[in-house]
């Protein structure tokens, strides 16, 4: 089942006098369930399409519809709405608050729900648990690792119970163990939660963990390795 369409997605900025297009009528469909690797030099539009994906930004022109709704189409304050129930969002130097605990942290989104305390706490525990970091949830980040940080960002983005989990260079500020380690904890999201996955990464050993990986240059699409493995050319 197709789970996010684009059609003829365009961003467009100005600066100075120049107009810059880091997307450009991009036409792209992801599978429910999906595991997919953006790729592409700097510049290429990555970063821009997960924005997008996430409502963070609006597009210039185009469609973008995720889940059948059309967010591209959304008012600021529905796609607000919309962001906070839909996407889990991961980032790569992991964004904590620093004067809450990893527990306080991953709550943080379910205080824009109407949930009880009871459950906020239900959700909470197992998004910890699933993570494999239960045991550090009394810690605040400064106590943590990189890798143990990034888990306690992964349960935060998984704790809404979201359509999507977006990850911008989720393994960029880690060593190899601990990227390692972050890897296997999302690929095992994707198997056996079926949790629908969209990576930023420039490392090509990430990609292996992704079933499809999608190339951009000058925000185009130019490049499509399929669950097959086969790379088809645009």
């Amino acid at each position: 089942m197709t789970l996010i369409e684009c059609r003829e997605l365009t961003r467009t900025y100005r600066r100075g006098e120049n107009t810059i297009t880091p997307l450009d009528a991009l036409d792209l469909e992801i599978e429910a369930g999906a595991f997919v690797a953006l790729m592409g030099p700097s510049g290429s539009g990555k970063t821009t399409l997960l924005n997008l994906l996430a409502g963070i930004d609006r597009p210039t022109s185009g469609h973008l519809t995720i889940d059948g709704a059309e967010i591209s189409r959304l008012s600021r304050s529905r796609l607000a709405a919309w962001r906070a129930v839909n996407v889990g969002y991961i980032f790569q130097l992991y964004n904590l608050v620093p004067v809450l605990t990893a527990y306080e942290n991953v709550e943080l989104p379910l205080l824009l729900q109407k949930l009880s305390r009871r459950q906020r706490h239900e959700r909470v525990a197992l998004a910890l648990e699933l993570v494999g970091i239960a045991d550090r949830h009394d810690h605040y980040p400064r106590q943590l690792s990189g890798g143990q940080e990034q888990r306690v960002a992964i349960a935060r983005a998984i704790v809404t119970e979201p359509t999507i989990i977006l990850a911008d260079e989720p393994t960029g500020d880690l060593d190899s163990r601990s990227a390692t380690g972050v890897m296997e904890l999302l690929q095992k999201l994707n198997e056996e939660l079926g949790k629908t996955l969209i990576m930023v990464t420039h490392d090509p050993k990430t990609t292996e963990y992704a079933r499809r990986t999608l190339h951009l240059e000058k925000g185009r699409l130019v490049a499509d390795g399929a669950e097959t493995g086969t790379e088809v050319r645009a």
